[in-house]
């Protein structure tokens, strides 16, 4: 209640929002039309016709700034859980904003690093080279002589993310007691991750620990250029890095002017976005050609590292598993790769997973390795994956975007080049190094030492179990499949054994009587009354009470 008190203009601002784009029954359905008291004929406001849903869900992140553009940003990378309809617009979100002035830079960077600007640096360019919403760049000179971009954080914009992830969460919450969807969809860890990445996102150190780690991983290759963080000069708000001199690569033109070849260019991009996803496992996610850059001496050099993927060794095996089995035509282990990589729920249909997974691998039968879209294909494959309800792990829906981003820079690099003939050797080595004789050794001693530290623990385990046994405390929960259907059929198996019995003993009666009145050649009499007329009365009227009891449960 107090975040709503604290924040109810920004709650309207959203609300408003919402409604102006026709998403006005989600602000009825939570309720937020009678906490903020909006008139409910403008939460029916109906626009549905005006524009696509997709369209609409764009302009509605572009209007409420910062956070919900990179909320936006960040949902287009979950093809696993999006239509490509809506994909299409939410990868259209721009994150373009007027610069601050250039002294309120100047003031932020000296507030940070305990200095006058004069101190750190013989020079500094007021006016900035690049703006987005979060921070912009600027130009200078360290007193070594070496040139630095330095990147500001935007005044106010921590305290202004941190107030729309705090309504985010709670609306979330809201939206889980009322929309069977968001917790059907894990709506709340999705929103929770995004909420670590974009505090993350905030503190620059985070951004120059990427920018370095990925350096390490490249220390070696003479091909690829990560630039150098000056780390007396870089804190949460500030981050100073190795100015790079280079051509865009949205820019082919320039590229070969200087005395490039696009395909060698292409290539050798390529081979470094491979080594990062199938090797080291730390990939650069957003490889757009404002990222990247060509060097007049043919290197390759990657620019802002605020978002980065990480795959851990499972889902690097299983993503090389599924890359080849989809090259081999192999459906069955195209079924057992994308098992390995999600989280499977207990009812899912196999047969029609690999039905599916048979189409995809169809598609792409006779298609040459250079006509493969990697990236499509892996999308393709999450859209299988999100109708059957298949949790994977995020990175691997970022991967996906970050191929597709990649491909449309080769695609204007070197058209001719096959990301998936590239990738093939890098799967076959993964999957090599995952079967030779010292993984499987270091594997085997893994087993080893957790079977140990099981048997060890277990007489604590067991007198724990002992314990809560006696305490009565201990609960046994039996999940029976199909318990229903299997009650049903044992309540007609028990009704029909009934009837039967109790028609048998009708039958030994009727007959006893029957066969004793033919000796004495007279019907039996008791105080006065026909046995057997009354006999077999009442035993009809049983039958009739139970054939109609029976018939009545539903359950003969």
């Amino acid at each position: 209640m107090s975040l709503h008190i604290r924040h109810a203009g920004r709650y309207r601002e959203i609300a408003m929002a919402l409604m102006r784009h026709g998403f006005g029954f989600m602000v009825e359905e939570m309720g937020l039309n009678r906490m903020l008291s909006i008139p409910l004929k403008l939460a029916r406001r109906d626009v549905h016709g005006i524009r696509t849903v997709g369209e609409r869900i764009r302009l509605v992140l572009e209007e409420l700034g910062p956070t919900f553009i990179k909320l936006g940003q960040l949902a287009s990378t979950r093809s696993d859980l999006l239509p490509e309809n809506v994909i299409d617009e939410l990868v259209k979100l721009q994150d373009q904003v007027p610069p601050f002035p250039g002294e309120e830079a100047r003031q932020i960077i000296e507030l940070e690093l305990g200095l006058p600007i004069e101190q750190m640096l013989e020079s500094f360019q007021e006016t900035p080279v690049a703006a987005a919403s979060i921070g912009q760049v600027h130009l200078g000179k360290l007193h070594s002589g070496e040139l630095v971009a330095i990147k500001v954080q935007r005044p106010g914009v921590a305290r202004m993310v941190q107030r729309d992830l705090e309504i985010l969460q709670d609306l979330i919450g809201i939206a889980k007691r009322h929309m069977d969807w968001v917790s059907q969809y894990n709506i709340s860890e999705i929103i929770e991750e995004f909420s670590k990445s974009m505090r993350a996102e905030l503190d620059y150190n985070v951004e120059g620990r990427n920018m370095e780690r990925l350096g390490q991983n490249f220390a070696d290759n003479r091909r690829i250029h990560i630039p150098k963080t000056f780390w007396n000069y870089t804190s949460a708000r500030v981050l100073t890095m190795e100015f790079v001199d280079g051509i865009h690569m949205g820019k082919p033109e320039e590229i070969v002017e200087q005395g490039l070849q696009l395909p060698d260019v292409a290539q050798r991009l390529v081979d470094s976005m491979l080594q990062q996803i199938f090797i080291d496992g730390f990939f650069h996610a957003d490889p757009h050609p404002g990222n990247l850059l060509a060097l007049r001496d043919g290197r390759v050099a990657y620019l802002d590292f605020g978002m980065m993927g990480r795959l851990n060794s499972d889902t690097k095996n299983g993503l090389a598993s599924f890359v080849i089995a989809m090259l081999r035509k192999n459906t069955d282990s195209m079924v057992r790769a994308i098992l390995r990589l999600g989280f499977v729920p207990d009812d899912i249909d196999i047969a029609s997973l690999r039905g599916e997974l048979e189409r995809l691998r169809d598609q792409y039968y006779e298609v040459p390795f250079s006509q493969i879209n990697l990236g499509q294909a892996l999308n393709e494959m999450f859209a299988i994956i999100r109708t059957f309800r298949i949790d994977i792990p995020s990175d691997l829906a970022l991967l996906g975007k970050a191929l597709i981003t990649l491909e449309g820079v080769i695609g204007r690099l070197d058209p001719n080049l096959s990301i998936v003939k590239m990738a093939e050797p890098f799967g076959r080595r993964l999957l090599g190094e995952r079967y030779s004789p010292k993984r499987l050794r270091e594997r085997i001693t893994d087993g080893a030492l957790q079977a140990i530290e099981v048997l060890t623990d277990l007489p604590r385990q067991t007198s724990e179990l002992s314990r809560v046994i006696r305490s009565g405390k201990l609960k046994v929960e039996v999940n029976v499949p199909e318990l229903g259907e299997l009650l049903h059929k044992m309540d007609q198996i028990v009704n029909r054994l009934a009837f039967s019995i109790v028609l048998l003993a009708f039958c030994i009666i009727m007959v006893g009587l029957i066969i004793g009145s033919s000796l004495r050649d007279q019907s039996p009499i008791l105080w006065g009354l026909p046995v057997v007329e009354i006999g077999f009365s009442i035993a009809t009227l049983m039958v009739l009470w139970l054939l109609f009891a029976i018939f009545k449960s539903g359950r003969f």
